[in-house]
């Protein structure tokens, strides 16, 4: 319990500047301060430097056990005196220590290690010569959608299981308020090693140290919290909602600023980065904001005209026509404007639709006989008329078979159908493979 007695802290102004309690816990210090950064930081707000710093210095004290039982008892002379008489005004000291230009090595003041914003208001900071706080591992999700969320969007709630600090100690491992040193490496959590590399020759490296696992901080077996037994962290669950919005792309990301992990005070939590994985559709293909389909038209669709109705992303269908006189050649490419994809920044506007077609000509003698294919030939165009040469020799054309035509098999396999064509009653000059 934090206070400078029964009657509570002798100064307030600070808990004020931060809009909470004098009573309030750390993790609400910390959600206001948050909060009041992001708000006043002077990136988004240029007038209010002052603002920002004062919040700042507020944090620094009040997120510090420490630091806090001193201001709460002496007030903020107490806290520039660092428990000593001082003087008095807006603190100069410890002001100028969190903002880089002054204040001691000791150990003990490298335990903050950093605000919560020093990475991302980095270039306002005041630990330019202190050691910042590591991040812990980000939390990575694929989430799994259809074409048509993408298109229409979606919001979707993820369980999420995730270390977090102990409610019971506060992330301490033991008594609460309680910041303990391992004496193997004095809270570093590294050592320093020499070893022989060679003859007359040593190296100097450090290694993370085994007595606290690389964390710097080791709680005595009596002193260790029940709730997680000194690890500082217990498993929690949450739930988060995920919005897709429309227009999302394959491999997008959602993050969610420090919902992670954390399982020591002095390290930030990480984000959990939700990553959109896009299910292949039966119909549609992607290309950004543009959908792409496939439609296989018979010979009579291709010339006579075609249409076929098709179901969108949004649910309503949608009939495809073609004007009349407009041939359909195989790989022939239409589109349709504003039918596509909605833009994920501007989803008034959408991108438009492609269809590639492709022709099914008919089979081999698809008419029955010669007046069916005189009336066919009069709807086009006439052809060429040949005049033929004396000495002119006309051939038959077969079709094209890869492994008959090949040069390793020479001109057997014909050989044997130009056989069985003469024994049909086939006459005139064969196909022959002729070797000169």
């Amino acid at each position: 319990m934090f206070g400078g007695g029964s009657s509570g802290p002798v100064d307030t102004a600070l808990y004020t500047t931060l809009g909470v309690k004098p009573d309030a816990s750390q993790a609400d210090i910390k959600k206001s301060y948050f909060k009041l950064a992001k708000e006043y930081h002077p990136d988004k707000n240029s007038d209010h430097g002052d603002k920002f710093k004062e919040i700042s210095f507020a944090y620094e004290v009040l997120s510090d056990p420490a630091k806090r039982r001193l201001y709460d008892a002496r007030g903020l002379e107490g806290v520039q005196g660092g428990g000593g008489g001082g003087g008095g005004g807006f603190p100069g000291g410890l002001f100028s220590h969190f903002f880089g230009q002054g204040g001691d090595d000791d150990d003990d003041d490298d335990d903050m290690g950093g605000h919560p914003f020093g990475g991302l208001f980095g270039g306002l900071g005041g630990h330019r010569g202190g050691p910042r706080r590591r991040k812990f591992q980000d939390t990575v999700h694929p989430l799994n959608v259809t074409l048509e969320e993408l298109y229409l969007g979606k919001t979707s709630k993820l369980k999420l299981s995730k270390k977090a600090l102990c409610k019971t100690c506060e992330g301490s491992g033991g008594k609460k308020g309680e910041k303990y040193k391992c004496d193997g490496c004095r809270g570093r959590g590294v050592k320093t090693i020499v070893q022989q590399i060679g003859p007359g020759m040593l190296q100097q490296m450090q290694v993370a140290c085994d007595a606290c696992r690389g964390t710097g901080g080791k709680v005595p077996a009596g002193d260790k919290c029940k709730g997680c037994n000194g690890d500082k962290y217990e498993n929690v669950s949450k739930i988060l909602e995920v919005h897709v919005l429309p227009g999302m792309r394959h491999g997008d990301k959602i993050t969610f600023k420090s919902e992670g992990d954390q399982a020591d005070p002095d390290g930030e939590p990480g984000d959990v980065v939700i990553v959109v994985q896009q299910k292949e559709h039966d119909l549609f293909k992607r290309d950004g904001d543009d959908l792409h389909i496939t439609r296989k038209l018979s010979l009579n669709e291709a010339l006579c005209g075609y249409n076929f109705l098709i179901m969108h992303l949004d649910g309503h269908p949608l009939v495809l026509r073609s004007k009349q006189g407009d041939i359909i050649k195989p790989g022939t490419v239409r589109g349709v404007l504003g039918k596509g994809m909605p833009n994920k920044k501007y989803p008034e506007l959408k991108g438009n639709l492609f269809v590639e077609f492709d022709v099914e000509f008919p089979k081999d003698h698809f008419l029955d006989d010669e007046k069916a294919y005189n009336v066919l030939r009069s709807c086009f165009p006439a052809t060429k008329v040949i005049n033929v040469t004396p000495g002119a020799a006309e051939v038959s054309v077969m079709e094209y078979d890869e492994k008959k035509y090949s040069r390793g098999r020479g001109g057997d396999a014909y050989n044997e159908d130009s056989d069985e064509e003469q024994q049909e009653g086939h006459h005139g000059q064969g196909v022959r493979c002729q070797h000169q």
